[in-house]
């Protein structure tokens, strides 16, 4: 079921394509790989309220640390 028919932010016809989410909780982040409406003139992602709970729950272990089901890609770093 589509959310919107339009985009709402420049009107165009919205697409659904899967997509990469960036999320980032305390000093942890993670990719995840979801399905979205999304505008390729403007850039606007439109998600379910399921992928938006997801992401919160996502967030919330990241922050806790609680990333052991997790699958470890990568190190990040700050260059200062």
């Amino acid at each position: 079921m589509k959310l919107f028919d339009k985009c709402p932010v420049c009107g165009g016809e919205l697409i659904e394509k899967e997509v990469e989410k960036i999320l980032m909780g305390g000093s942890n982040t993670a990719i995840v790989r979801v399905k979205a409406e999304s505008r390729l003139h403007c850039g606007e992602r439109l998600y379910t309220p399921d992928d938006i709970a997801l992401f919160d729950e996502i967030r919330k272990k990241l922050r806790e640390d609680n990333v052991e089901k997790f699958i470890q890609i990568g190190k990040k770093f700050k260059v200062a």
